[in-house]
């Protein structure tokens, strides 16, 4: 059985900096691009970044470039969503996704395995 865990939220202020970590086990991690994802309040899920399964190539969505940085380790079967310099428009849950695509995995039915979700929260 698959299990993805995410973890690391919380509440912070503007400007702080928060590291989300996602676990995945029951399937071969390191074949598995990772993605995450958030859905803010009244809000749809929107994509947020994505790594390939080797670690070489990574890609955001425009309002996070520079801020947020995703990596990942295969031996660990773990991705890390490092969140700097957050903002209000960052509250949200954020989801990690796993898939095996030959597309980069930025919508949501490209996902195979879903996490349940960390709440992140930034005060103004």
């Amino acid at each position: 059985q698959v299990h993805v865990i995410e973890s690391g939220g919380g509440l912070v202020q503007a400007g702080g900096s928060l590291r989300l970590s996602c676990v995945a086990s029951g399937l071969n991690f390191g074949v598995n691009d990772v993605s995450w994802f958030r859905q803010a309040p009244g809000k749809g899920r929107e994509f947020v970044a994505t790594i390939t399964w080797t670690g070489t190539d990574t890609s955001y969505t425009d309002s996070v470039k520079g801020r947020f940085t995703l990596s990942r380790d295969n031996a660990k079967s773990t991705a890390y969503l490092q969140m700097d310099s957050l903002e209000p428009g960052d509250t949200a849950v954020y989801y990690c996704g796993l898939g095996r695509s030959p597309m980069s995995i930025r919508r949501e039915d490209l996902v195979d395995y879903w996490g349940q979700g960390a709440q992140v929260t930034v005060s103004s």
